[in-house]
């Protein structure tokens, strides 16, 4: 279903934000580079171990919520999880680990979960996508009441992963059938890597008329802007900055003037330095000026 354009809806950007120090410290450093949005990890990313939420730490980022004003804000799960996996085993720790975060983002309000839908490991496409609906559906019967909405990331189809098509995507929220609670994170990279071409205005146009008829707009909620180090249809993941990698500034400048996308947070991530440059503020303030009509 297509979404209705918003054209007066405010700049809803952002980046991912390190969360050293606490939780809120990355509410602060989003308010500093003047953002409207910010992604986090609650956790360490790259291992099992989980990190407890005390009531302080609850605490600390409802306040800093309040004093920036920032409420548009996605959590992403870590990379271990492999709810696509066809060992049983790894599927019910990724599992359990996936409702923990759920349990921690409804904790401290975040509204959006991104969440990568795995890899089948050989067993197939379609086994993947079973096994990934399958395990998100023991979660969210595990946890009826929870708030925050788990979105599925757009992937790049390195490898066995599943999700780097359009369908794929459909599949798994189809067979969750849960659509108050699931949408999709549309990644800028995953997707040109993938084979969808953004760079022209007629062939970005296409994309997004192919994402509206076979998911829907309306089940995008988050935007990752990420420009590609890897070729078109490559299907290698590497993240360039803004306007320097193989999809180019125009794209991007398509994005951020779209009103049917005004209300998605859009969040960069991108390399954080070059050198001793602060390139989270030059991307941000890249993607400010296209939003304005500027190339820059």
């Amino acid at each position: 279903m297509t979404r209705e354009p918003e054209s007066d809806a405010p700049l809803l950007l952002g980046a991912h934000f390190s969360i050293a120090g606490g939780l809120h410290k990355a509410l602060y450093a989003a308010a500093s580079y003047g953002c409207g949005a910010l992604q986090i990890f609650t956790g360490n990313a790259r291992t099992w171990k989980e990190t407890p939420l005390t009531r302080e730490a609850v605490d600390r980022f409802a306040q800093a919520r309040q004093e920036t004003g920032i409420t548009e804000i996605a959590a992403h799960t870590a990379y271990l999880l492999n709810i696509a996996a066809p060992e049983a085993e790894k599927r019910i720790r990724s599992r359990v680990a996936l409702a923990a975060e759920l349990e921690r983002c409804a904790r401290l309000d975040i509204p959006y979960v991104v969440h990568h839908p795995g890899a089948h490991l050989g067993a197939g496409a379609e086994a993947g996508i079973a096994n990934a609906a399958s395990e998100i559906r023991h979660v969210f019967e595990a946890l009826p009441g929870l708030s925050c909405r788990l979105l599925i990331e757009t992937t790049a189809g390195q490898g066995t992963g599943i999700g780097h098509t359009f369908e794929e995507i459909a599949a798994i929220l189809a067979a969750v059938d849960a659509p108050d609670r699931t949408g999709v994170c549309l990644d800028t990279c995953h997707i040109f890597a993938a084979g969808y071409d953004i760079r022209t205005r007629k062939t970005y146009d296409r994309t997004l008329a192919d994402f509206d008829r076979i998911i829907g707009l309306d089940r995008l909620f988050v935007i990752h802007l990420n420009d590609a180090r890897s070729d078109f249809n490559s299907r290698v993941d590497r993240h360039a900055h803004i306007g320097e990698g193989a999809i180019g500034l125009d794209a991007f400048g398509f994005v951020m003037q779209d009103p049917r996308l005004a209300r998605c947070p859009k969040i960069i991530e991108t390399p954080k330095m070059r050198g001793k440059t602060d390139m989270d503020s030059v991307n941000l303030d890249r993607l400010r000026a296209l939003a304005e009509g500027n190339p820059g």
